[in-house]
């Protein structure tokens, strides 16, 4: 793919991203409400420029152009296995609630999942309009079905080991690609000194929400996926498989 303008990095956790993006030569910001890393470039709130793109109305989107490229993060916490456990009852969190407690609890889950689902889908719609580029990162589930899984359009690449190429966890990692399509590039990290936390049990887990460490992306990891999956870059420091 080629990157003739800038990286719009969307929402938290992605400033390392950015930063391997500058690393490799282009320019890349952070966007996102939060602040908690001091990587955010720009503090808005993308969710109401969403809907604002999606309603016609100025927005962020109008600020990007054809040779850019938006790398969304978007929130998982609604998606992701932990939340079909707790939607099933048999989360490990819930092991002491009656059922009416599960109930309510889910009742008020549901109306949050369908909000950012919406919203997810109001950002693809937005994009494809405008004729942009993005790719979106969210969890994926090698052994059972998501909610994305289920109900979202099939992802253009699925990473299932991101520990391969130097990240801190296993956790198979899906990506859809919109208006782009990924090169194919296979490194390895060498020499890979991560702790691999992903079969650890998460000690801040409350409610369906997963900690700021769970999230986490290694410099390496973002480094190799962006040569592999976006540039077609091959590089020096890496093998040429993963097989």
């Amino acid at each position: 793919m080629e990157i003739t303008g800038k990286v719009h990095c969307f929402f938290e956790q992605s400033g390392t991203f950015k930063n391997e993006f500058k690393k490799l030569g282009y320019e890349a910001v952070d966007v996102d409400i939060q602040n908690n890393f001091g990587e955010t470039d720009y503090q808005i709130d993308l969710f109401a420029e969403i809907e604002k793109g999606y309603d016609n109305q100025p927005s962020i989107f109008d600020k990007i152009g054809g040779g850019d490229l938006i790398m969304a993060f978007f929130p998982c916490i609604h998606f992701c296995d932990a939340k079909t456990m707790m939607f099933k009852g048999c989360h490990i969190s819930m092991k002491k609630w009656t059922l009416e407690e599960i109930m309510m609890f889910n009742i008020d889950s549901a109306r949050e999942r369908e909000k950012f689902f919406c919203l997810l889908m109001k950002l693809v719609a937005v994009v494809s309009r405008k004729g942009l580029r993005m790719v979106i990162e969210n969890p994926w589930n090698t052994s059972r079905e998501t909610y994305l899984q289920c109900n979202f359009i099939k992802p253009s690449v699925i990473d299932t080991n991101r520990s391969l190429r130097g990240d801190y966890f296993v956790k198979p990692t899906a990506y859809w690609y919109i208006g782009c399509e990924p090169t194919n590039g296979q490194s390895i990290q060498q020499n890979r000194d991560v702790k691999i936390v992903y079969k650890q049990r998460d000690k801040q887990f409350v409610k369906g929400q997963c900690s700021e460490q769970r999230s986490l992306i290694s410099p390496d990891y973002a480094r190799n996926f962006i040569c592999d999956f976006i540039l077609g870059k091959e590089q020096e420091n890496t093998l040429l498989t993963l097989f």
